[in-house]
């Protein structure tokens, strides 16, 4: 029989849902395992775009030549399925991390809380701490307090500018994309991208910032989907923090929990970890950073506020691995494996044939007959620079056309004939070569003559 999901009904007076939430900053374990992810993380952000190998970009999507460059090999459009292997890969890792340990992802990995996490900084750097620009917020805008402010939205456009050059740059050349733009070349259409980049970067980490975790993102609505009793979230150990301190028992005892409101204070999404588990929950940890520093001045265990199941809290034992996890992760390393063996198979070459519809041959003469078509040769393996052509399979056969296709040439299409003698055909299996130095690839096509 299945069981309810308990449900805790919370007074909404308490609830600061239309004001702004200044988050209040705070060090601790979980603050420091943050920076040792996000830091290097935006550092590769940043940093990957302008890496090259052999004058070619490590990482660039160019759509105008239908190839991604990824990590020094070229992939075609032929290749996206590695790319949705990549993504199912991602997405099974994802999962794996929330049915272990919640929205872990979201507090310390997701994009959107590592550029939330950085224009905080920006904003307590210009304006001050939490409870001081709390308190501004009440006062006129005018003399230094103005000067702040202003100082405070042009460093986080300054951050949103260059965020929003460095993703572009992963689709139009950082270099060609940089110079373009010191003088004054790029097109309306890049400006035009670079505006709103910039404009969603500021907007999403600067002024939504926890709406997004609340209303926006989907991962925040399925996640219920995932848990179960024994996932590791942030939780409050309701049991050994109540009552609080300033609702004492009848006895006179409370809990350890002294009401400070300091995990209230520090959580980027403004709700109440001693309320439950709650969607909005992030699981960033910081609350628990606050309440440990609390729990260590009073002098009491830490760990009111930690991660740990829904089991874990009741004392009913509680397994961490378990075969639903263990096949998620199964799953993971499964999808990562065949993306790895994919790339090992990736397309080097694209050769498309087409025949010429309007004639199925030509007689030329009485001893030859012609067959017309139309090549396309896309190359996706920097080392190829040219392609030989040559074609096998029907005594006589040649080839008239470009017999060395030159990279300038590639991803056209250029005609071609071949000939052959009509009484010589009697196997009419026509082999075409593509091959320059130890690479070949052949495409097989029916060479069409009267002969019956």
């Amino acid at each position: 029989m299945m069981q309810k999901i308990p449900v805790q009904i919370i007074d909404a007076s308490t609830l600061a849902v239309d004001s702004k939430i200044h988050v209040r900053l705070t060090e601790g374990l979980f603050q420091q395992a943050r920076r040792l992810i996000s830091w290097p993380l935006l550092f590769v952000y940043f940093a990957l775009v302008w890496l090259q190998v052999d004058g070619q970009p490590w990482l660039l999507f160019d759509f105008g030549q239908r190839r991604i460059l990824l990590f020094g090999t070229s992939l075609s459009w032929h290749d996206l399925p590695l790319l949705a292997g990549i993504m199912i890969a991602g997405t099974s890792l994802l999962f794996f991390m929330a049915v272990g340990w919640g929205r872990v992802w979201c507090g310390f990995a997701c994009p959107q809380s590592i550029w939330t996490w950085v224009f905080i900084r920006i904003e307590q750097w210009t304006e001050g701490r939490a409870n001081i620009r709390a308190r501004q917020e009440r006062q006129p805008l005018r003399g230094i307090l103005l000067l702040r402010r202003i100082s405070k939205h042009f460093l986080w456009i300054s951050f949103a500018l260059f965020t929003a050059v460095t993703f572009t740059g992963y689709f139009i050349p950082i270099r060609e994309l940089v110079a373009d733009l010191f003088t004054w070349q790029a097109g309306t259409g890049t400006l035009g991208w670079l505006v709103c980049m910039a404009a969603l970067t500021y907007l999403n980490a600067g002024l939504v910032r926890e709406k997004i975790c609340l209303h926006a993102c989907p991962y925040s609505r399925f996640q219920g989907v995932m848990f179960d009793d024994q996932t590791r979230t942030v939780s409050y150990d309701k049991s050994r923090g109540e009552p609080r301190s300033n609702k004492r028992s009848s006895d006179g005892s409370s809990g350890d929990c002294v009401d400070c409101g300091l995990c209230v204070q520090v959580c980027p999404t403004g709700i109440d970890i001693r309320d439950g588990l709650q969607a909005a929950c992030i699981d960033c940890g910081a609350c628990i950073d606050a309440c440990d520093a609390v729990m260590t001045k009073i002098q009491r265990p830490k760990g009111l506020i930690r991660f740990c199941s829904e089991d874990q809290l009741a004392k009913i034992s509680s397994p961490l691995w378990r075969p639903r996890l263990i096949a998620y992760l199964l799953v993971s390393l499964t999808t990562i494996a065949a993306v790895v063996y994919g790339f090992t198979d990736k397309t080097e070459l694209l050769v498309e044939i087409r025949r010429d519809r309007g004639a199925l041959f030509h007689q030329l003469d009485e001893e030859t007959v012609c067959n017309r078509y139309l090549f396309k040769v896309e190359s996706f393996n920097p080392e190829l620079q040219a392609l030989n052509l040559s074609v096998s399979g029907i005594t006589g056969a040649y080839l008239e056309g470009m017999k060395r296709i030159e990279k300038s040439n590639f991803a056209q299409w250029l005609p071609y004939r071949v000939c052959a003698q009509p009484t010589s055909t009697s196997n009419n299996q026509l082999q075409i070569h593509f091959q320059e130095n130890n690479f070949e690839t052949i495409k097989k096509t029916t060479f069409i003559t009267s002969a019956r």
